[in-house]
């Protein structure tokens, strides 16, 4: 399922980078309070993998693995939830999925009350967070990817970095959507730094509840333009 095309004051950008931050804030949440592990950025996760599989001291495979595999369920779902509201307006689609993920890292929230970061205990609990976020990011990846709205993956920066400097003028290029670009990048920067300090100061708590809220609120109001009215295509 795909976006319909959008007049140019379509609200889809403004909540593509509000979600950037909220990707921001959950890379902070797991690299700095689970461990050695993203559950958002699969592509490190796969080298974190490599390098438990070589034995380097630091580096373990169950978490790997299993923000891997919830990341996968999570695109797979929202894969089948695309198709099952094709054809309904996409206000139905984005509440329905905003509300999903809100409730994982929600969920995610109540476990992390009964979570130590500093000792990653109990390992119960470390686990669950890891799966419930990254479930929810990969639920997020896809329904973003249906979207189909240029250089806002949410998640993703190198290619928009790779599109920056490949179009830039110093390249001969147009600058195409270079604000839009800048603006991702700056975006997931901002929602790192918010998360660090959270992580360091409160612990996983609030920054989970605060993704929640951001990921809910933003999608609610996008949800309210006329915009959002017309119907989601397959």
């Amino acid at each position: 399922m795909s976006a319909p095309a959008a007049p140019g004051n379509s609200p889809l950008p403004w909540l593509l980078l509000l979600l950037s931050v909220t990707t921001g804030l959950v890379d902070a949440i797991s690299v700095l309070g689970l461990g050695k592990v993203f559950t958002a950025n699969m592509t490190g996760n796969v080298v974190f993998l490599g390098f438990a599989a070589a034995g380097t001291p630091g580096f373990l495979v169950m978490p790997a693995v299993t923000a891997l595999a919830s990341f996968l369920a999570g695109a797979l779902i929202a894969g089948r939830v695309g198709r099952i509201l094709a054809g309904r307006p996409m206000r139905h689609w984005l509440l329905a999925a905003a509300l999903f993920e809100t409730s994982l890292f929600w969920i995610a929230a109540i476990v992390a009350t009964g979570f130590d970061v500093g000792t990653q205990a109990p390992a119960s609990g470390l686990y669950t967070i890891i799966a419930l976020t990254g479930f929810a990011m990969g639920f997020r990846n896809a329904t973003v990817r249906q979207l189909k709205v240029p250089d806002l993956t949410t998640t993703v920066l190198t290619l928009t970095l790779t599109g920056l400097a490949a179009d830039s003028s110093l390249a001969g290029g147009a600058n195409t959507n270079a604000a839009r670009r800048m603006a991702s990048v700056a975006a997931i920067f901002l929602g790192a730094v918010i998360g660090a300090v959270m992580v360091t100061q409160s612990g996983l708590v609030l920054p989970l509840v605060v993704v929640g809220v951001l990921v809910l609120a933003g999608t609610a109001v996008c949800a309210l333009h006329p915009v959002a009215a017309a119907p989601a295509v397959a």
